[in-house]
């Protein structure tokens, strides 16, 4: 049973930059496709980013693409997004979540077996 950690989140002004960090334990990261969700409040979970196992493939939500970037460090088992030019609507819970059933970077939260507990990142303006 593979279980996730989020950290990294926090309250930051637009522009600003923030770096979350997933943590996995319980499983060989490198087994697992990641992504990246957020879900702000009243709206549905949404897609932000999402990387293969060996990393070598990503694919983001278009209105992230070239501010965020997603990144894997197997050997130290762990997910990183890296946020900048955050704006207001950027605010959320930031989710990670694995995949053992594909290889590639997979957009849907459906194919996702494991989630961590989520980091709340505030941007004000």
């Amino acid at each position: 049973q593979v279980q996730l950690a989020e950290s990294g989140g926090g309250l930051v002004q637009a522009g600003d930059s923030l770096r979350l960090s997933c943590a996995a334990s319980g499983g060989t990261l490198s087994d697992f496709a990641m992504g990246w969700f957020r879900q702000a409040p009243g709206k549905q979970r949404q897609f932000v980013a999402a990387i293969s196992s060996g990393g070598g493939s990503t694919f983001y939500l278009e209105s992230v693409e070239g501010r965020f970037t997603i990144s894997r460090d197997n050997a130290r088992n762990r997910v990183y997004l890296q946020m900048s030019g955050l704006r207001p609507e950027d605010t959320a819970v930031y989710y990670c979540a694995a995949d053992s059933k594909v290889s590639g970077p997979a957009p849907v939260a459906s194919e996702y077996e494991y989630w961590g507990q989520g980091t709340q990142v505030t941007v004000s303006s």
